[in-house]
């Protein structure tokens, strides 16, 4: 399948850098922009289909988050441990401080 999305490699590669999980959700609201049988789609339509997919998508992240284990065994974790290739003693004390959430492990 394909997936059209605007936010979806920016989003994986913040994600990546946080050393977070990340995973796409993708709802379909409408085929009007590839689908020859679907050209004549009315806003209403799509807010509701928009609106339900909302709906969906809450419940599947609850579902998610239920499902999460306690620790995980991913190597998310730990992506940035050998791509961090700047010395420490290069990087400000201001900067560190910033970014002690994300590579604090690292440099700290």
């Amino acid at each position: 399948m394909d997936v059209i999305g605007m936010t979806n490699l920016q989003e994986a590669k913040l994600a990546r850098e946080a050393e977070i999980c990340y995973v796409t959700i993708a709802m379909v609201t409408d085929y009007d922009c590839w689908h020859a049988g679907h050209d004549a789609v009315e806003v209403t339509d799509i807010i509701r289909v928009l609106q339900q997919n909302a709906a969906n998508a809450c419940k599947v992240v609850a579902e998610a988050v239920k499902a999460m284990p306690a620790s995980r065994a991913c190597k998310c974790g730990a992506s940035l441990q050998h791509a961090l290739i700047t010395d420490k003693k290069l990087v400000p004390a201001a900067t560190l401080q910033k970014l002690k959430p994300i590579v604090g492990k690292y440099f700290m």
